[in-house]
């Protein structure tokens, strides 16, 4: 009883435990997986994302095995690179003044190293929570392993167990907004683009009228994402000849790609309408969906991860419960103000087909990169500093 239950062990959800284990709190992990999944899910970390893993001598790790990548473009596929951002224009706001690259199992991998050296996390895997109660004092969570019914009993409740969370669920709040009409794919690759593209920066948004393009480059791979018909199944997405000839299509090669690993998904824009409900909090993707075009989903769950465990550690220590509605107005300001409206704006650029609006968001990005103030305040909302800055205004 006396401990706080976390559902989902994805970095957001890890990040909450450590938080609460460095400040002396015991805390129950819930993971319906069997182990941490070595996909190719999110790989960019922003710079306050860097800042905040200081404190536990993880990004160090991180940018040991992931890589720097201090530029990014907005390129069209004809004219090749729009305007070019330096992340160099943050020194001074941050530890960090580049992206990274690194896949985010990593993160998983480091934050698990921790929980060796603490007695404060319980961890129970291949565990899927069936639904959630609480009263006055707690809140129980209903799970199984292995068919057998189990049932943990904690203080308080944080749900990170994703886009289809049995925590946000069960306890019926509300997942307000829509699903993007396109699918998309993501296909990995070991060819070298930088071979092919001239004065490509490793990360790239390519806008296109028809077909706009992500070129993300990883430690060992490339990742490329494309629009794609919603009309289509599964196989017919991810047919390896289409795949091939979608990626020749976007940049010519002789011989085959040799695609490693592909994936196709659908995209939301989404929030919950409630972040908090009595005792249980909701963090991460089991708060908040948007669009991959700027790398904000699994840095805004870290945020959230942390704002929140901030509040309930003075919580644990005598202060009001009442004090969590200060994390869900910040954090879900954020998400709409911030996350939702530079995302939707990134993929309108990218796929504008009227020729007059195209010219007008390119001639304003080239103008932005060009002017040091502007390129620097662009720096700030793209890399997620401002958003924290704004914070401080939120009562």
């Amino acid at each position: 009883m006396d401990r706080v239950i976390i559902v989902g062990a994805g970095p957001v959800g890890l990040v909450a435990a450590l938080c609460l284990a460095e400040a002396d709190i015991p805390v129950t992990v819930i993971e319906a997986h069997d182990e941490v999944p070595k996909d190719l899910r999110a790989s960019t970390f922003h710079p306050p994302t860097l800042d905040m893993l200081d404190r536990f001598g993880i990004s160090d790790e991180l940018v040991a095995r992931g890589l720097i990548c201090p530029t990014w473009q907005f390129r069209d596929r004809n004219e090749g690179v729009v305007a070019e951002f330096d992340l160099g224009h943050l020194k001074g706001e941050t530890r960090h003044p580049y992206r990274l690259q690194c896949e985010q199992w990593k993160l998983a991998e480091s934050l698990r190293d921790r929980f060796a050296k603490t007695d404060k996390v319980d961890t129970h895997y291949h565990t899927r929570v069936t639904s959630v109660e609480q009263d006055d004092v707690g809140v129980t969570v209903h799970a199984t392993h292995e068919g057998e019914p189990l049932t943990f009993r904690g203080r308080y409740l944080i749900g990170c167990d994703g886009a289809h969370s049995a925590t946000r669920k069960s306890l019926g709040i509300e997942f307000e907004g829509l699903t993007i009409p396109e699918i998309f794919l993501s296909m990995s690759t070991e060819h070298d683009f930088n071979r092919s593209i001239e004065d490509l920066a490793p990360i790239a948004y390519i806008t296109d009228p028809s077909e706009w393009a992500v070129l993300l480059r990883t430690p060992t791979l490339w990742r490329v994402l494309l629009p794609t018909d919603p009309n289509l199944t599964d196989a017919e997405i991810k047919d390896p000849a289409k795949m091939e000839a979608r990626l020749q299509k976007l940049c010519p090669k002789d011989g085959a790609y040799g695609i490693v690993h592909s994936t196709a998904y659908r995209v939301h824009q989404r929030v919950a309408k409630e972040y908090v409900k009595g005792r249980a909090f909701l963090a991460g993707d089991a708060a908040h969906l948007n669009n991959p075009l700027g790398g904000m989903g699994m840095n805004g769950g870290i945020h959230d991860a942390v704002n929140l465990t901030e509040k309930l550690i003075r919580i644990w220590h005598g202060a009001d419960l009442s004090e969590m509605g200060r994390y869900e107005r910040q954090r879900r300001k954020v998400c709409i103000d911030t996350v939702q409206q530079q995302s939707i704006r990134n993929r309108k650029i990218m796929q504008e087909n009227d020729p007059a609006a195209r010219a007008r968001h390119h001639d304003d990005l080239r103008a932005i990169a060009a002017d040091p103030a502007r390129h620097k305040a662009y720096l700030m909302g793209s890399s997620m500093l401002q958003s924290l800055k704004d914070l401080e205004d939120v009562a």
